[in-house]
């Protein structure tokens, strides 16, 4: 078994309770760990034994296009897709940082942390 992270994805997106939010976009990085079996992978070398990075990248964001008022919603959606998508994940942790979250004061993120398992 193995984690496979992928972090740092930063993406525009349209999440957001307020109006303005979901009108002009906001910042949001998206890390992301899969815990799998990569027994074959380490033998072969072939990534059709794997998760593909590129496929996890894409459905990420995939799932980080389509508006959501809540961080909660879109970390669910995104550690759905993940264990919907890739059969050799047995859990998935997601965390969704709104960068300069409109709160009312000095705030480099708020995160929303889930995790998942089969």
């Amino acid at each position: 078994m193995a984690i496979i992270a992928l972090e740092g994805m930063r993406f525009r997106a349209n999440h957001g309770c307020f109006d303005e939010e979901r009108k002009i976009g906001t910042d949001f990085v998206v890390d992301l760990k899969l815990n799998a079996d990569t027994t074959e992978a380490q033998r072969s070398d072939d990534i059709a034994t794997t998760v593909n990075y590129q496929d996890v990248y894409n459905c990420v964001a995939e799932e980080m296009s389509i508006p959501s008022h809540l961080l909660e919603h879109v970390a669910g959606r995104i550690a759905k897709a993940m264990m919907e998508r890739f059969e050799s994940v047995r859990w998935v942790s997601v965390k969704v940082s709104k960068l300069n979250p409109p709160l009312g004061g000095q705030l480099n993120a708020a995160s929303v942390t889930l995790f998942e398992r089969r």
